[in-house]
């Protein structure tokens, strides 16, 4: 008998049995596991495909029920079959991949290790399985059961330390992202362990209100600065964008200048706009939250710049300082640069 020949019907009683017993009584019962990615919706229920096209073999005449290891699931095979030849709606539910918050995370373990790879059963895997448990970047309708569990976490610990230069043996496949964040930590491990710290305590402080951040990964930026979009950037913004802070280093600049113009270029927004653009400057983090760490930050630590010379600093990575910014502009203006 072919799975082919499993009907509509045939599935509809599983799936009344998988009603009458619950998710876990009818894989126990019938020696299937968890489905990973494939599952049947029907009636806004959803179920494990495989384990039910497994018990749908057995509602056959003359037939028995197969077992997982009778046939093999997934979408050329049981999925095809229940979707294109049954009619019924499947939903493939897959974990979203690695960012790159995680993958320093992921990275940080390998180096601390010695560049060797760590087993599920390691308590630092453990920990850190839970760590990105919390992390609100994926929302939890996107996670399948197995979303950053320890054995995917060590797998990726693998991947890794696979693709060091030291190593070996056969890498295992891995990503594109895994080995940029893995040449990062080649090239200067102290800065990334300490963005590592600074992303676990910021996970661990939970979630914050980021509706009024724009989005980092702006269309005129490049990769190497959109790349960085993740918790630290955004944490980056947020305090560039703290009233109270600008406020005051707004007043600040003003009672020693008599008036508020850009620090790289002197550009002044009253001057250009009138009342209108009284006061107005934006506010530049002299050093961002992956080299400071979890500081308190005062208004001593902003410069004051123009909408333009602001953007110039964010374009790539590694950011301009003021300094680099004001010399670019020199060898560009060839009158001397306005006083701010």
């Amino acid at each position: 008998m072919a799975l082919t020949d499993i009907t509509r019907q045939a599935v509809l009683e599983a799936m009344a049995e998988f009603d009458r017993l619950g998710r876990d009584a009818f894989l126990d019962t019938y020696k299937f596991g968890r489905a990973l990615s494939y599952f049947v919706e029907h009636g806004g229920r959803f179920y494990d495909s495989k384990a039910l096209a497994g018990y749908a073999h057995g509602q056959i005449p003359g037939q028995r029920r197969w077992t997982t290891d009778d046939f093999t699931g997934g979408e050329k095979s049981v999925a095809r079959h229940l979707r294109d030849r049954l009619g019924f709606s499947m939903q493939v539910r897959k974990n979203p991949d690695w960012s790159r918050d995680e993958l320093i995370l992921a990275c940080d373990l390998v180096y601390a290790n010695n560049w060797h790879e760590l087993r599920a059963e390691y308590p630092e895997v453990i920990e850190l399985s839970a760590l990105l448990g919390r992390y609100w970047a994926h929302p939890v309708d996107q996670r399948t059961e197995t979303f950053r569990n320890p054995n995917s976490v060590g797998r990726k610990t693998t991947d890794i330390a696979t693709h060091h230069p030291d190593y070996r043996g056969t890498p295992t496949r891995g990503g594109k992202l895994d080995l940029e964040v893995l040449a990062e930590f080649l090239a200067n491990p102290e800065e990334m362990h300490r963005q590592a710290m600074v992303l676990r305590a910021a996970i661990l402080a939970g979630p914050f209100d980021e509706t009024w951040i724009p989005d980092p990964t702006d269309p005129d930026l490049d990769d190497a600065s959109a790349q960085e979009g993740g918790l630290l950037e955004r944490l980056h913004l947020r305090r560039e964008r703290d009233r109270g802070i600008r406020n005051k280093a707004v007043k600040a600049h003003k009672r020693k200048h008599g008036h508020v113009a850009c620090e790289a270029c002197g550009f002044n927004f009253a001057v250009a706009y009138g009342p209108r653009g009284e006061d107005y400057i934006e506010c530049h983090h002299k050093v961002s939250l992956s080299e400071s760490g979890a500081t308190t930050t005062k208004f001593s630590d902003f410069v004051l710049l123009c909408s333009n010379c602001h953007r110039m600093i964010h374009r790539s990575r590694p950011w301009l300082t003021l300094d680099q910014l004001i010399e670019l502009l020199a060898t560009r203006w060839p009158s001397p640069r306005p006083t701010p």
